[in-house]
């Protein structure tokens, strides 16, 4: 399966943005299981998924 069509399967169950400008999901996602396959802490990941400030 294609990545686009991976994150259309699940943009449905992304939180809406309400006011806030929005971060990249894409990058969000994954840092996440960037972090979990890692056993890392947000501060540790690399600055290619953003600030941990981001993610809070």
């Amino acid at each position: 399966m294609r990545p686009e069509s991976q994150m259309k399967r699940i943009e449905a169950f992304f939180p809406l943005a309400h006011g806030v400008p929005r971060v990249n999901d894409r990058r969000v996602l994954s840092g996440i299981v960037y972090v979990i396959r890692k056993s890392l802490q947000w501060k540790d990941a690399p600055k290619a998924y953003g600030p941990a400030q981001d993610f809070v």
